[in-house]
């Protein structure tokens, strides 16, 4: 290795570039339209409606475009954008993280997924014992020269009682666990707590992590008072879907964990973007 003296007489080897083979040329002529990084997981800080602050960990999917005359992307770019963010991450901040991330890459095109586990401190319903539930949430965004895109998905579980069975039943009915997936794409900010709240307003009762006596008799017969099938389920989510402006598409999907039989009960509309 070439060594250097510096001003003691001391020596020092001295630093050679190296060689960056992403930047060379490719001859095939075939752009590439996504590489970045999968699945890297790293604790993040998201802020919800109310602009409080959850700590929780994310798993990031990053992406931009490639020009077809070039060989390769520089994937530690991408690690790099992720740990100098500071921002707290929510539905608004993630335009600007795509700019940065297309500018780094000089990419005309930029994508992230992020998935994390959101917590929301719920109150049960007599006792008002405070408990955190929590619910799966996926924000996918893109940022191309023209558009930006953001979809949103969250995992919702509720509880559902069965008309059938109320109506059939001398002495009660069956009921069970059940889990709403909504996906939606938006034209203005919709929060997590809004789809959660259509959500959950939507079935015969909600969850929540803590519950004493009280609370139990109250969701319990909240429910008898509320049956809905599956397919109810996923209608009235829907209802609350369509009568906000904000959202341009949707699907909806409930899938009810039946306690009675060996299989579950399963629903699904969707709305593409320009259906009537």
């Amino acid at each position: 290795m070439p060594q250097a003296t510096d001003e003691r007489g001391l020596l020092h080897p001295t630093r050679q570039p190296l060689e960056d083979l992403q930047n060379q040329l490719d001859d095939r002529s075939l752009p590439i339209d996504k590489v970045g990084i999968k699945g890297l997981e790293m604790p993040i800080q998201v802020q919800d409606r109310a602009k409080n602050l959850m700590h929780t960990v994310g798993t990031f999917d990053l992406f931009v475009d490639l020009d077809a005359s070039l060989k390769g992307t520089h994937m530690s770019r991408f690690v790099e954008a992720l740990h100098e963010h500071e921002e707290p991450y929510d539905v608004e901040s993630l335009r600007p993280f795509l700019e940065t991330l297309r500018n780094r890459l000089h990419s005309t095109a930029a994508y992230l997924t992020l998935q994390f586990p959101f917590f929301l401190e719920k109150k049960a319903p007599v006792t008002l014992r405070s408990s955190l539930m929590n619910y799966q949430v996926t924000l996918n965004a893109s940022l191309s020269e023209n558009e930006y895109r953001l979809r949103q998905r969250i995992k919702i579980p509720l509880k559902t009682l069965c008309p059938c069975s109320k109506s059939i039943a001398k002495y009660g009915a069956h009921n069970q666990r059940g889990v709403v997936t909504v996906q939606v794409e938006t034209r203005r900010t919709v929060w997590v707590q809004d789809l959660i709240q259509m959500v959950e307003s939507s079935g015969s009762s909600q969850l929540y992590a803590l519950l004493k006596r009280p609370d139990e008799k109250h969701v319990t017969e909240e429910a008898y008072e509320n049956p809905v099938f599956v397919e109810d389920l996923v209608r009235n989510v829907v209802t609350h879907l369509q009568n906000d402006e904000r959202i341009v598409c949707y699907q909806v999907e409930a899938e009810n964990f039946e306690s009675i039989h060996n299989h579950n009960a399963y629903a699904l509309i969707r709305q593409s973007e320009g259906d009537d």
